[in-house]
């Protein structure tokens, strides 16, 4: 009588594909829940879709910023255009820190008084912006600042 016996490494060989397969299922299993809509089955948290976003709104006047516009206002006021032949005019407050570079001016008499428009940077405690502005001579013979715009 023949005894015939059955192979063990058979046997191994198909439980340890099993068990990568079992294992790379519940791995699937597992991340499907991370790209679908929740991050876990149990969840109930939804999207808010009513948060929006905006512009930052404009800084508020402060005395600071009167200090550094009348600072700006009397440097290009100041500026002998002749002399400075379109160099950059450095400025500075002392009262708030600020300081920055004048780097155009251009003076008209368009509306039948002097103007002068400028372009300037202000380099401050909460950083570097740029701005525009325009400063006239009054009847008095003093000038006045008409306007004076962060750049957008």
């Amino acid at each position: 009588m023949e005894v015939i016996s059955k192979s063990t490494v058979e046997t191994k060989g198909l439980r340890a594909k099993s068990g990568i397969l079992v294992a790379i299922g519940i791995a699937l299993l597992s991340l499907s829940g991370c790209v679908s809509g929740g991050m876990d089955f149990l969840s109930t948290a939804k999207v808010d879709r009513t948060v929006t976003t905006g512009t930052i709104p404009q800084a508020p006047i402060t005395t600071d910023s009167v200090s550094d516009e009348t600072t700006v206002r009397n440097a290009v006021t100041s500026a002998d255009l002749s002399k400075t032949n379109g160099q950059p005019l450095p400025w500075a407050n002392a009262s708030t820190g600020s300081a920055g570079v004048i780097d155009t001016i251009v003076e008209n008499t368009n509306s039948g008084q002097i103007c002068r428009q400028f372009r300037t940077t202000r380099h401050a405690y909460d950083g570097i912006a740029n701005f525009y502005g325009k400063t006239c001579l009054i009847d008095s013979g003093n000038w006045q600042l008409m306007s004076f715009q962060q750049a957008g």
